[in-house]
Protein backbone atom coordinates (compact mmCIF):
# COMPACT_ATOMS: atom_id res chain seq x y z
CA UNK A 1 0.00 0.00 0.00
CA UNK A 2 2.85 2.53 1.35
CA UNK A 3 4.27 1.32 -2.48
CA UNK A 4 1.18 2.48 -4.06
CA UNK A 5 1.10 5.66 -2.49
CA UNK A 6 4.62 6.70 -3.21
CA UNK A 7 3.97 5.67 -6.96
CA UNK A 8 0.99 7.77 -6.99
CA UNK A 9 2.31 11.00 -5.19
CA UNK A 10 5.42 10.82 -7.49
CA UNK A 11 3.34 10.46 -10.84
CA UNK A 12 1.53 13.50 -9.84
CA UNK A 13 4.46 15.71 -8.90
CA UNK A 14 5.97 14.43 -12.11
CA UNK A 15 3.38 15.79 -14.22
CA UNK A 16 4.23 19.04 -16.10
CA UNK A 17 2.62 22.00 -15.04
CA UNK A 18 -0.26 23.26 -17.66
CA UNK A 19 -0.74 19.94 -18.31
CA UNK A 20 -4.29 18.34 -17.83
CA UNK A 21 -4.35 14.72 -17.74
CA UNK A 22 -7.11 13.24 -19.57
CA UNK A 23 -8.55 9.81 -21.18
CA UNK A 24 -6.47 8.92 -23.78
CA UNK A 25 -9.29 6.77 -25.44
CA UNK A 26 -11.09 9.53 -25.64
CA UNK A 27 -9.11 12.56 -26.03
CA UNK A 28 -5.95 11.04 -28.05
CA UNK A 29 -7.32 7.91 -30.16
CA UNK A 30 -9.92 8.42 -32.67
CA UNK A 31 -13.00 5.99 -33.12
CA UNK A 32 -12.19 3.57 -35.80
CA UNK A 33 -14.49 3.05 -38.63
CA UNK A 34 -12.23 0.24 -40.11
CA UNK A 35 -11.56 1.95 -43.50
CA UNK A 36 -8.36 3.41 -43.27
CA UNK A 37 -8.66 3.88 -47.46
CA UNK A 38 -11.66 6.64 -45.91
CA UNK A 39 -9.55 7.82 -43.08
CA UNK A 40 -6.53 9.19 -45.62
CA UNK A 41 -9.51 11.01 -47.63
CA UNK A 42 -10.98 12.55 -43.65
CA UNK A 43 -6.86 13.24 -43.10
CA UNK A 44 -6.54 15.13 -46.73
CA UNK A 45 -9.58 17.02 -46.04
CA UNK A 46 -9.08 17.63 -42.82
CA UNK A 47 -5.52 19.22 -43.95
CA UNK A 48 -3.32 16.48 -41.48
CA UNK A 49 -0.47 15.47 -42.11
CA UNK A 50 -1.11 11.85 -42.12
CA UNK A 51 -2.10 8.72 -39.68
CA UNK A 52 -1.07 7.18 -36.77
CA UNK A 53 -1.62 3.87 -35.45
CA UNK A 54 -0.54 2.71 -32.93
CA UNK A 55 -0.24 -1.24 -32.73
CA UNK A 56 -1.04 -2.67 -28.70
CA UNK A 57 -1.83 -5.74 -27.28
CA UNK A 58 -3.86 -6.09 -24.06
CA UNK A 59 -1.63 -6.79 -20.99
CA UNK A 60 1.05 -4.98 -22.81
CA UNK A 61 2.64 -3.63 -19.67
CA UNK A 62 4.59 -1.11 -22.01
CA UNK A 63 1.40 0.17 -23.94
CA UNK A 64 -0.36 0.91 -20.40
CA UNK A 65 2.43 2.80 -20.00
CA UNK A 66 2.42 5.04 -22.40
CA UNK A 67 -1.25 5.58 -22.05
CA UNK A 68 -0.98 6.72 -18.53
CA UNK A 69 1.89 8.92 -18.50
CA UNK A 70 2.39 9.75 -22.01
CA UNK A 71 -0.82 9.57 -24.05
CA UNK A 72 -3.36 10.90 -21.50
CA UNK A 73 -1.44 14.53 -21.27
CA UNK A 74 -3.26 17.31 -23.08
CA UNK A 75 -0.34 18.72 -24.75
CA UNK A 76 0.53 15.60 -26.30
CA UNK A 77 -2.95 15.32 -27.44
CA UNK A 78 -3.73 18.78 -28.67
CA UNK A 79 -0.25 18.38 -30.81
CA UNK A 80 -1.20 15.21 -32.22
CA UNK A 81 -4.86 15.35 -32.83
CA UNK A 82 -3.78 18.77 -34.50
CA UNK A 83 -1.62 16.83 -37.35
CA UNK A 84 -2.75 13.56 -37.53
CA UNK A 85 -5.50 10.99 -37.09
CA UNK A 86 -4.79 8.91 -34.71
CA UNK A 87 -5.71 4.60 -34.47
CA UNK A 88 -5.28 1.84 -31.90
CA UNK A 89 -4.67 -1.61 -33.33
CA UNK A 90 -4.69 -5.06 -31.67
CA UNK A 91 -2.12 -7.12 -32.84
CA UNK A 92 -3.88 -9.98 -32.56
CA UNK A 93 -7.05 -8.67 -33.16
CA UNK A 94 -9.65 -10.53 -35.24
CA UNK A 95 -11.84 -7.44 -36.14
CA UNK A 96 -12.36 -6.71 -39.86
CA UNK A 97 -10.45 -3.28 -41.16
CA UNK A 98 -10.22 -1.90 -45.06
CA UNK A 99 -6.18 -1.36 -45.32
CA UNK A 100 -4.85 1.87 -46.74
CA UNK A 101 -4.93 0.46 -50.23
CA UNK A 102 -8.20 -0.85 -50.15
CA UNK A 103 -7.88 -4.56 -49.36
CA UNK A 104 -10.22 -6.16 -46.81
CA UNK A 105 -7.70 -7.88 -44.06
CA UNK A 106 -8.32 -8.37 -40.17
CA UNK A 107 -5.98 -6.16 -37.61
CA UNK A 108 -3.97 -9.16 -36.91
CA UNK A 109 -2.80 -9.46 -40.59
CA UNK A 110 -2.38 -5.69 -41.06
CA UNK A 111 -0.04 -5.39 -38.34
CA UNK A 112 1.86 -8.69 -39.69
CA UNK A 113 2.28 -6.75 -42.46
CA UNK A 114 3.65 -3.98 -41.05
CA UNK A 115 5.83 -6.03 -38.78
CA UNK A 116 4.26 -4.62 -35.82
CA UNK A 117 5.61 -7.41 -33.60
CA UNK A 118 6.50 -6.08 -30.17
CA UNK A 119 4.51 -3.60 -28.66
CA UNK A 120 3.80 -0.35 -28.46
CA UNK A 121 4.47 0.00 -32.36
CA UNK A 122 3.89 3.59 -33.50
CA UNK A 123 3.82 4.23 -37.32
CA UNK A 124 3.20 6.95 -39.11
CA UNK A 125 1.37 6.76 -42.42
CA UNK A 126 1.59 9.56 -45.01
CA UNK A 127 -1.57 10.80 -47.26
CA UNK A 128 -0.81 8.00 -49.51
CA UNK A 129 -0.81 5.70 -46.70
CA UNK A 130 3.01 4.97 -46.80
CA UNK A 131 4.53 4.11 -43.84
CA UNK A 132 7.11 7.22 -43.31
CA UNK A 133 8.55 6.36 -39.39
CA UNK A 134 7.86 4.11 -36.79
CA UNK A 135 8.92 3.98 -33.08
CA UNK A 136 9.10 0.87 -31.36
CA UNK A 137 8.53 0.93 -27.73
CA UNK A 138 7.54 3.26 -25.11
CA UNK A 139 8.94 6.65 -24.69
CA UNK A 140 10.33 8.05 -21.41
CA UNK A 141 8.74 10.71 -21.00
CA UNK A 142 5.76 13.27 -22.87
CA UNK A 143 8.53 15.41 -24.56
CA UNK A 144 10.51 12.48 -25.77
CA UNK A 145 6.87 11.43 -27.75
CA UNK A 146 5.87 15.42 -28.73
CA UNK A 147 9.96 15.42 -30.30
CA UNK A 148 8.92 12.07 -31.99
CA UNK A 149 6.14 14.05 -33.73
CA UNK A 150 7.47 16.87 -34.43
CA UNK A 151 10.79 14.40 -36.31
CA UNK A 152 7.75 13.65 -38.68
CA UNK A 153 5.79 16.82 -39.11
CA UNK A 154 8.80 19.07 -39.38
CA UNK A 155 10.13 16.15 -42.31
CA UNK A 156 13.32 15.47 -40.70
CA UNK A 157 12.60 11.90 -41.75
CA UNK A 158 12.86 12.47 -45.14
CA UNK A 159 16.50 13.49 -44.66
CA UNK A 160 17.33 10.26 -43.85
CA UNK A 161 18.48 11.35 -40.21
CA UNK A 162 17.16 8.15 -37.70
CA UNK A 163 14.82 9.75 -34.91
CA UNK A 164 17.55 8.22 -32.10
CA UNK A 165 19.94 10.93 -33.94
CA UNK A 166 17.66 13.34 -34.22
CA UNK A 167 16.79 12.88 -30.85
CA UNK A 168 20.77 13.26 -29.40
CA UNK A 169 21.15 16.28 -31.04
CA UNK A 170 18.98 18.11 -28.19
CA UNK A 171 16.12 19.16 -30.56
CA UNK A 172 13.30 19.98 -27.45
CA UNK A 173 9.73 20.88 -28.44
Amino acid sequence: MRWMLLALTLFTFSLPSGAEVRDPHSHFFMSKLGDFKDELATARQEGKQGVLLMFEMEDCPFCARMKSTVLNQSPVQDYFRQHFLIYALDVKGDTPMVDFTGKDTTEKAFALEQRARATPVFIFFDLEGKPIARFTGATQTMDEFLLLGRYVVDGVYKQNIPFNVYKKQGKAP
